[in-house]
């Protein structure tokens, strides 16, 4: 039997065949405190909800099991919010559901985000039995004024004693956020955060140039002049200088913002490998699930502010966890917003997203996923940039250059529909 959406989506575009490989995310909205620069779905306060929450999040996990059959799932991550806020017991009980709706593979990577604040060593040997390994952890800056600025609401002995614990408690895939380019960050400062994490050795590195979100308590100091907005050419040069520090310790830079330890001597570690080699084959440390999402293949989302990209059609749910509880309660359909995926914008997503890593986008995968070749698709696109320097193309693959990497959204724009411009 063919399985199609209509009856919830309104449309009948066939969905995702059940033995495809689907990744599955899980939000945690809630937190201790909102950082000073955060506009995602998230909470500050509402804990008391987190049990409510949770029973919300296994009913629409088992509705979606039930309406989908036992998919395949590679990966999962529990994001956030501040996902090791949720107590081990309403962790099993999320992992119980998800283990009975779909088919996590055996050796799925399970991520979960934590606040370096929120953890103690009882509460990662907890994550380690229930089967999590993979740990990312917020850390964002070794330097005490620079966490303040940002709300953080831990310190950075807190992170160093953070990932002691996680190593000691068995995790031996550890991931650590950076912000970069930070109002009155000079580039000796970034390059002393750099080392601090490097010290650590972490298997993977997230480097984030920080963006001023509208609305948020950090957009409001730069409006009223107590902080100078963020230099653009400053945050370039530590981009280029993360990338120097970051090969010299052995790191794939497999995609513009992610680095993962390494022990292959390429030819070019920095960036482009070859067009038939895949990311997870250079480092085991890539993201497996993060790549799901670079390479535009079908994912699930569940939770408050859970986004979805599956058969054809890109859905959220309504984002404040007491309006997700009580709609679940309710049997309504946590749904805010739907999109139809045209053909045409699905490739160019593809390109936009996937040119983000290291690999580029193939032309044989682009091929087998859409019966076009890459020239017959974009060839304008790919020429022009090329000609700028933006864009490396050899008939195989598509790969940004090192300039193309940091004028990345230049670059993008050229594969929105119509993709041949």
């Amino acid at each position: 039997m063919q399985l199609t959406q209509h009856d919830r989506f309104g449309s009948a575009r066939p969905l995702v065949a059940p033995n495809h490989p689907t990744a599955v995310y899980v939000h945690v909205p809630f937190c201790r405190a909102r950082c000073a620069y955060c506009d995602f779905a998230t909470t500050a306060g509402l804990e008391h909800l987190i049990p409510a929450y949770v029973a919300a999040v296994c009913r629409e996990i088992e509705a979606a099991g039930a309406r989908w059959g036992r998919l395949r799932v590679p990966t999962l991550y529990i994001g956030g919010g501040t996902p090791s806020l949720v107590p081990p017991a309403d962790l099993e009980q999320l992992l119980d559901a998800l283990r009975a709706a779909f088919r996590l593979a055996d050796d799925a990577e399970v991520t979960l985000e934590a606040n370096p604040g929120t953890l103690a060593p009882p509460y990662l040997a907890h994550l380690r039995d229930l089967g999590v390994n993979r740990l990312s952890l917020g850390v964002q800056s070794a330097h005490a004024g620079e966490l303040q600025m940002l709300g953080r609401i831990h310190t950075w002995a807190q992170a160093v004693e953070a990932v002691s614990a996680a190593c000691a408690a068995g995790f031996d895939n550890l991931s650590l956020d950076l912000i970069y380019g930070l109002p009155r960050q000079a580039l000796q400062r970034w390059e002393e955060t750099l080392r601090a994490a490097l010290a650590l050795a972490p298997q993977h590195l997230s480097l984030y140039a920080l963006t001023v979100e509208t609305g948020t308590p950090l957009a409001g100091r730069i409006a009223r002049g107590t902080l100078p907005p963020p230099d653009d050419d400053l945050a370039a040069d530590m981009v280029e200088l993360a990338e120097a520090l970051l090969a010299e310790a052995g790191y794939f830079h497999y995609e513009i913002s992610n680095w993962a330890r390494s022990d292959q001597r390429l030819a070019d570690r920095g960036w482009q490998i070859p067009p038939d080699i895949l990311s997870e084959t250079v480092s085991p440390f890539v993201c497996r699930h993060n790549l799901v999402y670079w390479r535009n293949a079908p994912y699930l989302g569940f939770g408050a502010g859970a986004a979805s990209w599956f058969g054809g059609e890109r859905w959220v749910n309504v984002d404040h966890p007491q309006t997700y509880i009580d709609r679940i309660a309710t049997g309504a359909s946590p749904v805010a917003e739907t999109e139809h995926i045209p053909r045409p914008l699905e490739m160019g997503e593809t390109m936009m997203m996937g040119l983000r890593l290291a690999e580029g986008v193939s032309d044989a995968r682009f091929r087998a996923r859409f019966g076009a070749s890459l020239e017959a698709v974009c060839a304008k696109a790919l020429g022009q940039l090329s000609r700028r320097g933006l864009l490396s193309w050899d008939g195989r693959a598509a790969r940004l250059t090192a300039q193309g990497r940091l004028l990345g959204n230049q670059v993008f724009a050229h594969f929105l529909p119509p993709l041949d411009r």
